[in-house]
């Protein structure tokens, strides 16, 4: 009988399920526009992506991409000053090229975005989740965000654990589910999420002048709409270094 692989779960909940078969990532999801929309950008994005090994809905099948992340929301971030600059100059990458048709989750429109931040907030203050101040204090930061932005090709979901390094050099970009067109500070305030240290190295790759309030806001309104939905789904955004606190270093 031939040896098998062991299984991790990477990520699982009620949505979609990512497992690791030895060099093999098998992404379930529900939701099959979304797998469509991950194919879609990784065809069309300027930077490394995995490798699409195969497609049977609702299943998907990458490579593993070589290299290790910078690290994740709530822990050590690892890496060098230039590490960061290259991913900042990918990033910028991406932004410069056409963006696809479809809007990603970066793309909303002002309008639905302060609807949602509104419904939100004051369930995060009815449900007792967060104290009033630290809800309305991160509301009025998050207000910078609502402005006029130029449609750019964004990830959408592009934490550091989804940009892998091998030494200083990007070796791929995972989970393009989000992907679309949409606003492009979305994005470098969520690679930023948590590690605002290392938010110069990022933008001296990326080269272009950044409004700071416009990520600071990003960081908020990222949280703020983040808090209950990981709770709800295995998530801890309490532990230290996540959103919660976040939200708590904007005040």
């Amino acid at each position: 009988m031939d040896e098998v692989e062991e299984v991790e779960v990477v990520v699982a909940h009620a949505e979609r399920a990512t497992l690791r078969v030895g060099g093999v990532f098998l992404k379930v999801d529900a939701d099959r526009a979304r797998t469509d929309a991950e194919v879609e950008a990784m065809s069309l994005a300027p930077v490394p992506t995995p490798e699409i090994l195969w497609r049977k809905p609702p299943v998907l099948a990458i490579a593993a991409v070589p290299g290790a992340t910078l690290g994740r929301l709530g822990g050590a971030a690892a890496g060098s000053p230039a590490g960061w600059a290259a991913a900042g100059a990918a990033i910028r990458k991406l932004h410069d090229a056409p963006p696809p048709a479809r809007t990603g989750r970066a793309g909303r429109s002002s309008a639905v975005l302060a609807a949602e931040l509104d419904a939100e907030c004051a369930l995060l203050v009815a449900e007792g989740v967060l104290p009033a101040d630290l809800v309305a204090r991160n509301r009025r930061v998050a207000e910078a965000a609502l402005r006029p932005w130029t449609p750019a090709f964004t990830h959408g979901d592009l934490q550091i654990a989804h940009v892998f390094l091998d030494g200083d050099q990007v070796t791929g970009i995972i989970d393009w589910s989000e992907a679309g067109r949409g606003d492009a500070l979305y994005d470098l305030a969520t690679f930023t999420l948590g590690h605002e240290e290392h938010l110069d190295e990022v933008l001296a790759g990326y080269g272009a002048d950044v409004d700071l309030d416009v990520i600071h806001a990003w960081w908020s309104a990222r949280s703020l709409l983040a808090v209950r939905w990981l709770a709800e789904h295995g998530f801890d955004p309490f532990a230290p270094g996540c959103e919660v606190d976040v939200l708590r270093s904007r005040m």
